[in-house]
């Protein structure tokens, strides 16, 4: 007679995962409706690859931590930028200023050579910012997890660029909201 293995195992948590995993959810629609009309920052992810300017734009952008000091963004793994940014080690945030719609809309745009017409700067270190930008950061990149069909990247900023008149940033910072720009202002302080 062959002894059994004793099981130790409490499986109640996996079996609660897999309920949980079980129960309806939001169609991609629905989930992308909400966040349709939650407004975000705007800003342009830039990095060098294979000797060649790469950017995009991104409305993902958060900060993480202050100490140490981290942000990251998400992108899809099918987006064109992603195979550039699996092997990136730097790469550049810049924070689109209010009427930067128009880098925006042209770092969204697919098929195209995005830095063409110019408005950007190699940092002596190579990687793009984005000329008139709010602010920018220069990081590392420390993650790159598999989330959904996208990658959370997780970043390290090394430095920062914050354009300043009198103490106050020059610009106000560029919104995407409900599939529209917005500016904000003093005058819209609550």
């Amino acid at each position: 007679m062959t002894a059994q293995p004793e099981q130790d195992t409490d499986l109640s948590a996996l079996e609660e995962l897999l309920a949980q995993q079980d129960e309806p959810q939001l169609s991609p629609d629905e989930f992308k409706t909400v966040f349709r009309n939650h407004p975000a920052g705007v800003a342009v992810v830039a990095l060098r690859h294979e000797g060649r300017p790469v950017g995009f734009t991104a409305t993902s952008v958060i900060s993480v931590s202050a100490a140490p000091p981290l942000l990251a963004f998400s992108l899809a793994s099918a987006s064109s930028s992603w195979p550039a940014v699996s092997a990136a080690r730097t790469l550049t945030v810049s924070f689109l200023a209010a009427g930067q719609d128009d880098i925006s809309g042209r770092f969204a745009t697919s098929g195209i050579d995005r830095f063409a017409d110019g408005g950007w700067t190699a940092l002596p270190t190579g990687e793009p910012v984005i000329d008139g930008a709010v602010s920018w950061f220069r990081a590392r990149v420390v993650q790159r997890t598999p989330v959904g069909d996208s990658y959370l990247v997780s970043l390290r900023a090394l430095e920062s660029s914050l354009t300043r008149t009198g103490g106050e940033p020059v610009a106000a910072p560029l919104v995407y909201k409900n599939r529209a720009y917005h500016r904000i202002g003093d005058d819209t302080a609550v």
